[in-house]
């Protein structure tokens, strides 16, 4: 389990990245019908954000705070976007994001707690 969250540590920001691509693109993307997954679409929302915020946060760069903001402003503006491409934006999805970003900081700082660093 280590070796996993050394890896992620490590590769952050390209994790990030994609991520963060993919989000976006899974999100602009026009499609007639949503597909049927488990779950519903703020469960989805919210893993998603989680899943993204954790890379950054297990890092623990010094400005993660405002790369959390970053997200959450980036969302808001795939809200915005999402009616011109044939999908619809509800302000509820932006509210899931918080809440997942939120999640990923406090997973990555209970991770961090049972699994520390070597070195400290």
């Amino acid at each position: 389990m280590r070796a996993l969250f050394d890896f992620i540590r490590s590769h952050w920001l390209p994790l990030s990245a994609l991520l963060l691509t993919t989000i976006t693109a899974l999100s602009l993307w026009p499609v007639s019908s949503l597909p049927d997954v488990p779950g519903n679409d703020k469960l989805h929302h919210y893993i998603a954000y989680t899943a993204l915020m954790l890379p950054v946060a297990l890092r623990r760069p010094a400005n993660r705070l405002w790369i959390a903001l970053l997200f959450l402003a980036w969302s808001g503006a795939i809200e915005l976007i999402q009616p011109y491409v044939n999908r619809y934006g509800e302000w509820l999805d932006l509210g899931a994001n918080a809440i997942g970003l939120a999640s990923g900081l406090l997973l990555a700082a209970l991770i961090r707690h049972w699994l520390p660093d070597e070195t400290s």
